[in-house]
């Protein structure tokens, strides 16, 4: 599958698929995956030829995405994964999936240079994730940390499990619109710097 985001453009904003994600994620025994660059889409395409016992769903991104550091074809087998930490337990956690990854990566350099312990979590496979034991969930999302901002370029249906009551989530609540990618983006709040100021909002 193809165009996962408003970042589609100029096809018009019902042709953007901001709610499809979520209703894919709520069909039983589907792995939908969203990976976020060629590491991550080798590790979905890895599982998918390997567990051939139910169906699996790529969904991917249209535009151009960095080959990210930290990101693991192992990782994508567990449903989530740290892309990359402070030494400590973080003050907040990231969680990206997609294009929207390395947004967050970007992001918590800018927060740690402000003395900010930050934890970037890539999460391209929720029904993957929810099979690992507790140890490793609690070991990838502690629940010490209760500031959690959680980016996605589609509805948060859903989200509400690994965002925390203290979390928040720039999503996009509403169909998109015509214009081109990058800018559709930014209009939704899809940039580095909105990423710090809400993530800065939950430190507060």
């Amino acid at each position: 599958m193809t165009h996962d985001s408003i970042a589609l453009g100029e096809d018009g904003p019902t042709h953007q698929p901001v709610e499809t994600i979520a209703s894919l994620r709520a069909i039983p025994n589907l792995m939908v995956f969203r990976p976020a660059d060629g590491n991550e889409t080798s590790g979905a395409y890895k599982v998918a030829i390997e567990r051939r016992q139910q169906p699996s769903l790529m969904a991917m991104s249209r535009q151009a995405l960095p080959q990210l550091d930290g990101s693991s074809i192992e990782g994508v087998a567990r449903g989530a994964y740290i892309v990359s930490d402070s030494l400590d337990i973080p003050d907040v956690i990231l969680i990206g999936t997609g294009s929207e990854v390395h947004l967050c990566v970007q992001a918590a350099e800018k927060l740690r240079t402000d003395g900010h312990k930050v934890r970037v979590v890539s999460m391209p496979c929720w029904e993957l994730f929810e099979e690992q034991d507790i140890h490793y969930k609690q070991a990838v999302l502690p629940k010490e940390t209760k500031k959690r901002l959680v980016v996605e370029a589609a509805s948060s249906f859903g989200w509400c499990r690994y965002m925390g009551s203290e979390g928040a989530m720039i999503s996009v609540e509403r169909f998109g619109v015509s214009a081109p990618g990058g800018l559709a983006m930014e209009k939704f709040g899809y940039t580095v710097d909105n990423v710090v100021a809400q993530a800065k909002t939950l430190l507060a």
